[in-house]
């Protein structure tokens, strides 16, 4: 296998660390390999999204719902950022709880965010590439979010004075949320 899959604290969160090969010349390494993947439960991938932020942009807490629920494998390209899942499964164990990692080029990790939790994540350097292929398409009628403060949660997003979207300071509470 290629790949080094962890699961975090919450259950169905991976934490994804591939083989790298270094020489004289750079490296090499596969980031998703679907055999691989499936192993570990993990679904085909339909869509793939770039994103470039700045420091101290705050992205999220977003998801979508059914039937358009996504999963996502999240990887950094450059820089460095704050992932964070926040379950809101309603029969989870879990419900309401976050889990973040920091996703990096230099540590090459990916993070698998299965349906049914909230994804967002704040950029810890001068700016920062993602990629992350996901489950589902977008499908903006199925688009939700949690609002990134939300004091029931209390994430410690890793930065002082945040960036956000007019969208992303507008959404509920996860108490108020529509929800999984």
């Amino acid at each position: 296998m290629s790949f080094l899959c962890k699961e975090s604290p919450i259950s169905d969160l991976l934490i994804i660390e591939p083989s790298k090969y270094k020489d004289g010349r750079g490296f090499f390494t596969e980031k998703y390999k679907f055999s691989d993947f499936k192993l570990h439960n993990v679904p085909k991938f339909v869509q793939d999204n770039y994103s470039f932020s700045d420091k101290n942009v705050i992205r999220g807490l977003h998801y979508q719902v059914a039937p358009h629920a996504q999963g996502k494998l999240v990887s950094v390209v450059r820089g460095r950022i704050w992932d964070v899942a926040v379950d809101i499964r309603k029969r989870s164990p879990f419900f309401g709880k976050w889990f973040g990692i920091e996703l990096s080029e230099d540590n090459n990790l990916s993070f698998y965010i299965p349906p049914g939790f909230a994804h967002g994540f704040s950029v810890l350097s001068q700016n920062a590439s993602l990629l992350y292929k996901c489950t589902n398409e977008y499908n903006q009628s199925s688009e939700r979010g949690i609002i990134w403060n939300d004091p029931d949660l209390a994430i410690d997003w890793k930065i002082i004075e945040p960036k956000l979207s007019l969208k992303d300071t507008e959404w509920p509470k996860l108490k108020d949320a529509d929800i999984f």
